[in-house]
């Protein structure tokens, strides 16, 4: 191990007493509050009541907000959205990120309300939001909320992963991209019974260190090891050679029942699972700054 490398390890464990801790219980309530909302489908007044709560969460945190408002083309038009971005500022012009959506599908005629299938993901950002804020940076760490992940009608390359479209193109305009040392979607992470895929689209050495991660923290057990192939909001920086990967619990209920039904609720979550998620990626962290992530291939 390299002196730095020793130095960064050193620096975190003296530092962990003073971290916050993530706590599942806190976002899985969160979830529970954004879920009170209702189905929350893009350019819906639940999503503005969603988005505002998101920014009062952070406010305590302090972390940077980013305006990310765009328009996209959808089926039949174009329709006004937005992303929730904030950004811990680091020192060594390098960047993680962590992300996932906070949009319900639009299901006519059912009280979708999407506990796991964007509750999970917005509750757990924000308390990751949370853990951060008293923890030392040597990377800008960036947290963002997708909107518009759900396709509008039908999922294609043109209808679904909205948000994560705009910002992988717009952040490889500005630089942002080619700083990143690695990005962690999650996506239905809520889940009692939590099983993550081990999806193979993900950027090999990011999903490695995740894993290695989770068995050394003795959470094993939920990160699968049968291959898998998804695509999610990782995928529009994955194409564009970015170091992403996916955490993403795809057997949500017998036969993945719960998905996309008005199954989908709060008493099918667990605090445990957000809170094994919640370890994962802070202690993901501390290895990807201390320099444990292999360095990138030139590729933008």
């Amino acid at each position: 191990m390299h002196r730095y490398q020793v130095l960064m390890v050193l620096l975190y464990a003296a530092a962990s007493a003073a971290a916050a801790e993530f706590s599942g219980a806190r976002a899985l309530e969160d979830t529970r509050r954004v879920v009170a909302f209702g189905p929350r489908p893009p350019g819906s007044p639940e999503l503005a009541k969603t988005r505002a709560y998101i920014l009062q969460q952070l406010r305590p945190t302090g972390c940077l907000p980013v305006k990310d408002a765009f328009v996209a083309t959808v089926p039949g038009g174009t329709l006004a959205m937005e992303n929730v971005i904030c950004r811990f500022p680091g020192k060594s012009g390098k960047a993680v990120a962590f992300t996932g959506h906070y949009d319900s599908k639009f299901l006519p005629g059912e009280n979708f309300v999407a506990a796991n299938d964007g509750g999970s993901s917005t509750g757990f950002l924000i308390e990751l939001a949370r853990a951060l804020a008293r923890m030392p940076r040597v990377h800008d760490v960036y947290l963002a909320w997708f909107d518009g992940e759900e396709a509008i009608r039908q999922w294609s390359a043109t209808d679904g992963l909205h948000g994560s479209r705009h910002l992988a193109e717009k952040w490889k305009a500005d630089g942002t991209l080619a700083r990143l040392v690695a990005l962690v979607n999650v996506d239905m992470i809520g889940d009692k019974d939590l099983g993550l895929l081990n999806e193979q689209n993900s950027d090999a050495g990011v999903r490695k260190l995740l894993w290695n991660v989770a068995a050394d923290l003795g959470f094993g057990r939920h990160f699968l090891t049968t291959p898998n192939w998804i695509e999610d909001d990782h995928m529009p920086f994955v194409r564009l050679g970015a170091p992403a990967a996916d955490l993403i619990d795809f057997d949500y209920g017998p036969q993945n029942s719960y998905w996309h039904t008005a199954s989908d609720t709060p008493d099918k979550l667990a605090a445990s699972s957000f809170d094994v998620v919640g370890k994962v990626l802070l202690e993901f962290l501390r290895n990807a700054e201390a320099g444990a992530l292999p360095p990138r291939a030139a590729k933008q």
